[in-house]
């Protein structure tokens, strides 16, 4: 018997994320008192409490912890399952790639030109996605191929190809303290303001300051002085007015990889990894 139903799940694991009811109900699209007694019904049929809850905060307990985890695979299986059987129906399936907005490093065009040559070529479906939802793409179906960022993108269950490595650069106010310098070590950043990046779960990151979305909204709170980022330097390269971009000497490099589901091996998917690895070769 399925003691838990696919809705279900989505109503915790929204709950699990924000760690926050008011955020979860808003994010579900439906009434806090609703989704509270949602939560109540799934803790009274699992026998185990899931959350902790106070006036101030509501923290997960080990139960909530465990489903959280499996409870995410779970629903990215269900998802997968139902895309991939539209997808064995599709007589005309298209490529879809995620990437975050400005995240290929310059490489995108080449890959899409030498992947037009091939004469079982598709189309590609450019998606955008969040600041840390890229590899849910990829796992859930929505994705076929994806350009992440390592070490900072989960790549387990995933199978890469290493398309670039650079540095990170710290970004900060040309009124900084720490400006003029030619470059900076991670001990001179500690007790700096760093972002909080949207989609990421609340204690999950390092960043005190304001909530971002993009990195767009990042440099614009970096030139009003609320914060400062830390980057692989593709991404604010060359730095906006007002900015500067210096190497942080002691941070390990930065690799845009082009990653897939390690189970996907489709000639759609098996054909622009090839091309990838050619473009790289003719680099």
């Amino acid at each position: 018997m399925v003691e838990l139903e696919t809705r279900e799940l989505e109503y915790f694991i929204a709950v699990a994320d924000e760690l926050h009811f008011g955020r979860a109900a808003t994010r579900l699209s439906i009434a806090q008192p609703a989704l509270s007694k949602a939560i109540q019904r799934i803790e009274t049929r699992l026998g185990v409490p899931l959350f902790v809850r106070s006036s101030r905060h509501v923290e997960l307990t080990p139960a909530g912890e465990a489903l959280r985890e499996h409870g995410r695979h779970a629903l990215n299986a269900v998802g997968a399952a139902v895309r991939n059987a539209r997808r064995a129906g599709d007589l005309d399936p298209h490529l879809r790639l995620v990437l975050k907005p400005g995240g290929d490093a310059g490489l995108l065009s080449g890959i899409l030109a030498e992947y037009s040559q091939q004469p079982a070529a598709r189309r590609v479906d450019i998606l955008f996605s969040g600041p840390a939802d890229r590899t849910d793409f990829l796992r859930d179906g929505r994705a076929d191929v994806g350009l992440l960022y390592a070490p900072f993108d989960n790549l387990d269950g995933l199978a890469c190809e290493i398309l670039h490595t650079e540095d990170r650069v710290a970004i900060l106010p040309a009124t900084h303290h720490l400006a003029a310098q030619e470059g900076v070590r991670m001990s001179e950043l500690a007790g700096e303001t760093l972002p909080r990046w949207k989609g990421i779960p609340a204690g999950a990151g390092d960043g005190t300051g304001p909530e971002v979305a993009d990195v767009v909204q990042l440099l614009h709170m970096i030139a009003v002085g609320r914060m400062i980022g830390v980057l692989p330097r593709s991404l604010v390269d060359p730095a906006p007015p007002g900015l500067v971009c210096l190497p942080v000497i002691d941070a390990p490099p930065s690799h845009l990889v082009l990653a897939w589901n390690e189970q996907d091996h489709r000639p759609l998917v098996t054909s622009f990894v090839a091309a990838a690895r050619r473009t790289l070769r003719t680099a």
